[in-house]
């Protein structure tokens, strides 16, 4: 599939555009450590119930670049929420449903609360929501969380800057059952983390979720609006996988009262951190047939 570029005004976003031209539009958010080839498997069921994907590359992976060397390699939430509502700007896309996965659930989250009236729906996966700052995970999450306070050393830091493939791999092979991919697999989707900013992205975006970095003040306000959000409208699915291995499935249970519009949750038996590569046929069933109802 040939890979498209967006200008936006930080970025020089690469992505993947595929079904009918015409079809109602679909934005595809990959996770950490991850990138478009998780939709692989997945895209073409939505393509053939005549919905249009675009999936790009976030700050941090694959061919996406930033214009300027001077910009800050910040991977808040904000920022890359931001970039998403820079790229359909780019494209003149209007209103889009957003499906997200690890980091893209999170994206998907934000713009629910900062942009609602530029989505339709939204699925997420892998990854809750709830308002307010993080909370101190329980100990049994802090002990699955270990690589997001690995990165918070400098031992750790330099660990990522010259091991990051190693470093991904080692989530690939913890975070659910075993068998669910081979070297080669991950070989393509490692090439993603060849990007130069990659570390730093990496680095960052676990850092300054736990208040261990410097937010980019170019996004203060955004954050601060997200902030206020108490409850999302925007119609949601949550897709868990039931042996997901780094986020509990039990912290996704019971959050109905964070949605004041639809709201579904699926858990997955059996499946771990990836459901749109370790089950795709029923996550793609789920989200056409949530889709459908718009």
């Amino acid at each position: 599939m040939a890979i498209l570029h967006a200008t936006t005004p930080v970025l020089d976003i690469a992505y993947e555009a595929a079904g009918p031209t015409d079809g109602r539009s679909v934005v595809l958010l990959h996770g950490w450590p991850d990138d478009v080839r998780t939709w692989d498997t997945v895209a073409p069921a939505l393509h053939a119930a005549g919905f249009r994907t675009y999936a790009p590359w976030l700050r941090g992976f694959g061919p996406t670049r930033f214009l300027s060397a001077d910009t800050q390699r910040s991977a808040e939430i904000g920022a890359m929420a931001q970039d998403i509502l820079d790229f359909l700007d780019a494209l003149n896309i209007g209103r889009v449903s957003v499906v997200g996965h690890d980091w893209g659930a999170r994206i998907a989250y934000f713009l629910a609360c900062v942009a609602p009236e530029r989505l339709e729906r939204i699925v997420t996966m892998s990854v809750p929501w709830s308002p307010g700052p993080l909370p101190t995970p329980s100990l049994e999450q802090v002990q699955r969380f270990w690589y997001q306070w690995f990165m918070a050393t400098e031992r750790g830091a330099a660990f990522v800057r010259a091991n990051g493939k190693a470093f991904a791999r080692r989530q690939w092979d913890t975070w659910g059952p075993t068998g669910w991919f081979d070297d080669a697999t991950y070989d393509v989707t490692a090439r993603s983390f060849e990007n130069p900013d990659w570390p730093a992205i990496t680095l960052h975006g676990y850092r300054v979720r736990w208040e261990e970095a410097e937010p980019d003040p170019r996004y203060a306000e955004l954050n601060r609006r997200q902030r206020a959000v108490t409850a999302i409208g925007t119609p949601t699915l949550l897709i868990h996988g039931g042996d997901d291995r780094c986020v509990m499935p039990t912290s996704s249970a019971g959050l109905e009262r964070n949605f004041t519009g639809v709201y579904e949750r699926h858990v997955l038996n059996g499946i771990g951190h990836f459901p749109p590569r370790e089950s795709p046929d029923a996550v793609a069933k789920l989200i056409t047939a949530f889709f459908s109802h718009s």
